[in-house]
């Protein structure tokens, strides 16, 4: 084979192999948990609408919602508060205490709760009683 051909295959190969490669981005992307800006930008969206919803549900100030989660965007959970408040109002729709503290900023940790003593602290060991 003339050394022309030969660089001209090798040329063609390169290319296909590039293509290919390009053409598996997206999967490789999702596999190394890079997530693409468009999709985090329409699930925070979401996020922010379900729980400005949430908050004028559980009759939360706009004011609250905001600082309770301040991780996501106003603007959306502005729009989810607002729409949920129409749809209370036309719907004549009572707010709903909630029963549960606000959720904590997502990589914190909640410390838990003491009961001010231990289980075996509560409970009596029945074995000792029943050398007695």
């Amino acid at each position: 084979m003339p050394a022309k051909r030969v660089n001209a295959l090798r040329h063609c190969m390169g290319a296909a192999m590039l293509v290919l490669t390009l053409s598996g981005c997206d999967m490789i992307q999702q596999q190394l948990g890079i997530e693409d800006p468009g999709a985090k930008a329409a699930r925070t969206d979401a996020e922010g609408k379900a729980v400005g919803g949430a908050c004028r549900q559980s009759g939360r100030a706009i004011e609250d919602c905001y600082s309770i989660y301040s991780w996501l965007p106003k603007a959306p959970i502005y729009e989810g508060w607002r729409d949920m408040d129409a749809y209370m109002r036309e719907n004549k729709i009572e707010t709903v205490e909630p029963q549960l503290p606000p959720a904590s900023a997502p990589g914190t940790r909640r410390r838990a709760a003491t009961s001010g003593g231990t289980a075996s602290e509560a409970k009596p060991d029945r074995s000792a009683a029943e050398k007695h």
